[in-house]
């Protein structure tokens, strides 16, 4: 799969929807491919009281319903384009298998890197 096949997926999926005055969701939608090729996707949930999540933790969360957890590729976007994930799920990615260090996450539409890059760091030895 490509990056643009990826980030397509992943744009597909943005969009406002508000279910109550509470709740926004689709404004960051993610895409990850796993190493055995296939696709997870995932949308945002932004609530009033902060009790949301990420897109990438949506779709982290899909794969690993599946019973998979190496991610070969990343990428989520907005209405505006691309965006990198947050620390928050940097961290998660990172914890979820150690080859995920080698993710590569997709930060512009010509440009990759990988996730080690962004998350030097463990915060366990």
């Amino acid at each position: 799969m490509t990056d643009a096949e990826l980030i397509a997926i992943a744009a597909a999926l943005v969009g406002d929807f508000r279910p109550s005055t509470d709740v926004a969701v689709g404004g960051v939608a993610a895409a990850v491919l796993s190493r055995s090729g296939r696709v997870y996707t995932g949308v945002c949930i932004d609530t009033a009281c902060s009790m949301g999540f990420c897109a990438e933790h949506a779709a982290v969360a899909e794969m690993l319903k599946a019973r998979e957890a190496e991610i070969a590729s990343v990428v989520a976007v907005t209405a505006a384009g691309i965006i990198a994930p947050c620390g928050r799920c940097r961290e998660l990615m990172w914890q979820v298998h150690p080859s995920n260090r080698d993710t590569r996450v997709i930060v512009s539409a010509n440009r990759s890197v990988r996730l080690a890059e962004l998350l030097p760091e463990p915060w366990r030895v």
